[in-house]
C-alpha cells in the first residue's frame, strides 16, 4: 500500500529540489524517496545516554586480549584439553 504524504516548501526550495533531481535523472518525488531512505539509514536508532552505558559496562568486564594468534591457540588448547 502507497501513502501520499504532502509537505509543503517554499518555491525556491523547490526549485533546488527540481535542479537537483534532475541532476540525478529522477523525479522530484523518486529523488525525495531515496532520500528519505538514505536520511533513515543514516539516523541513529538509539540515544546517545543509552550508546555510552552499554560501552562503559563492557568496559567494566576483562576479556582475552593479545596477538590474535595466541589468542586462537589457547582457545584451541582449551578444546583440547576438555
Amino acid at each position: 500500500m502507497s501513502t501520499r504524504l504532502q509537505v509543503v516548501i517554499d518555491d525556491e526550495e523547490l526549485d533546488e529540489i527540481r535542479k537537483v533531481a534532475r541532476r540525478h535523472g529522477l523525479t522530484v518525488s523518486e529523488w525525495v524517496r531515496q532520500t528519505l531512505r538514505q536520511a533513515r539509514r543514516t539516523t541513529s536508532g538509539g540515544s546517545v545516554e543509552r550508546k555510552l552505558a552499554a560501552v562503559r559496562a563492557a568496559a567494566r568486564h576483562e576479556f582475552p586480549t593479545g596477538d590474535i594468534d595466541e589468542v586462537l591457540d589457547d582457545i584451541e588448547q582449551g578444546y583440547l584439553g576438555s
